[in-house]
């Protein structure tokens, strides 16, 4: 099978489902492209992972440069004549459907709804969007049964398919604390926080500082580390300064290898304003760590069902939040017990080679049967001529 990938964003999570998947469906025998921006990650990764790399200038919003994107994907569909279409995320769910149409097989997989992201007019016309769209895709691949759940009430009229996300469980093999904490320079008895993930609104780590002074009032010894970059960089950087505490911070920037600094946590945080399904919790959770997450979509399901007792917090709450992490740091020993159940549960719930079988099964039958029983193939279409 020939499997053509078009995503934007190039970084986070999506980029790191998206390369696991490449890895898998190479190791497969399938023939599988990637069409992406070049700066980033992902295309080098993919490249690595076996894939075809083909560069498409896209920004990471839409914008006036929308139609043009959206025709120099049409070129890189025909010539790359793909049996299945894989979009990931709102950016490329929009300039591939607007490219392709429904001539080809489509999976668009929006890896969190566009509409959550944005307030006001804007987020009406992203629904609207959305909607219509539906209609160019022969199934959209939800990562959690409440994302999929999210689309269906807010009117999206589709064929749905839901595989949760995964992780390589041997990857992120737990690690030692202590040797960790060596290798970062990090206090080596302190309790510690960890949080991985992009510097920007969707993640929340404005709300985690919010509530940073509230966790030392409980427990005056605890260190936090953010871990990433992204556009509130800065921003996060000035409200950090303002801290009474600032030296209790640790701003470790973006890593190529977040394992160190989940190896080195005794508690992984999540503080997300929406998802679909995050991957960092399951990579936190692979590596023996418990999280703490805010209860967006998929937060409660991928977690342990011990891990559901007292559920994750509400988003956007700092109070809340602040509770949950001092909670979690003033005591270790039930810490180290929570982390070792959500390693089990992740490696019986969340491995990727089942992510892997579960799309390719999904290939196969969009490929076989598309969205109404139709038969579908390559070939069978011609992509549109015009946008």
């Amino acid at each position: 099978m020939t499997i053509l990938h078009i995503a934007q964003p190039v970084d986070g999570g999506v980029a790191r489902v998206l390369v696991d998947l490449v890895r898998g469906q190479r190791e497969a025998g399938h023939r599988v492209l990637v069409a992406c921006p070049g700066e980033g990650r992902l295309a080098p990764a993919a490249a690595a992972a076996g894939a075809l790399v083909r560069d498409w200038p896209a920004r990471r919003s839409p914008g006036p440069a929308t139609a043009a994107e959206a025709w120099r994907l049409r070129r890189i569909v025909r010539e790359a004549e793909p049996d299945v279409l894989h979009l990931h995320s709102a950016k490329a769910g929009l300039a591939g459907r607007l490219a392709v149409r429904g001539s080809v097989p489509t999976v668009f997989q929006p890896h969190a709804w566009s509409f959550a992201a944005v307030e006001g007019p804007l987020a009406a016309a992203t629904l609207r969007w959305e909607r219509y769209a539906a209609r160019w895709a022969d199934r959209v691949l939800c990562v959690s049964e409440q994302e999929r759940r999210d689309g269906e009430e807010a009117g999206v009229r589709a064929s749905w398919a839901v595989v949760p996300n995964g992780v390589d469980v041997r990857h992120y093999a737990p690690a030692d604390r202590r040797a960790a904490r060596m290798s970062l320079g990090l206090d080596l008895e302190a309790p510690l926080a960890v949080c991985v993930g992009r510097l920007c609104r969707q993640k929340g780590q404005d709300v985690l500082l919010a509530a940073w002074p509230q966790v030392l009032a409980r427990v005056p010894a605890a260190r936090l580390a953010l871990v990433g970059g992204g556009p509130d960089e800065a921003v996060l950087a000035a409200t950090v300064r303002e801290l009474a505490e600032p030296f209790r911070v640790r701003a470790a920037g973006d890593v190529p290898d977040p394992r160190p600094w989940l190896a080195a946590a005794d508690l992984v945080v999540l503080p997300s304003r929406w998802e679909g399904m995050a991957l960092a919790p399951l990579e936190a959770m692979a590596a023996g760590r418990p999280v703490l997450l805010t209860d967006v979509p998929g937060a409660r399901e991928c977690l342990p069902p011990s891990g559901r007792a007292g559920g994750p917090v509400p988003a956007g709450d700092p109070v809340a939040l602040a509770a949950g992490i001092a909670r979690a740091l003033a005591d270790p020993i039930e810490c180290e017990r929570r982390g070792a159940a959500a390693r089990a549960h992740v490696a019986a719930n969340h491995d990727v080679r089942a992510v892997v079988e579960g799309v390719e099964a999904l290939y196969r039958t969009v490929v076989r049967t598309g969205r109404n029983g139709r038969t579908a193939g390559r070939g069978e279409d011609r992509v549109p001529g015009r946008i």
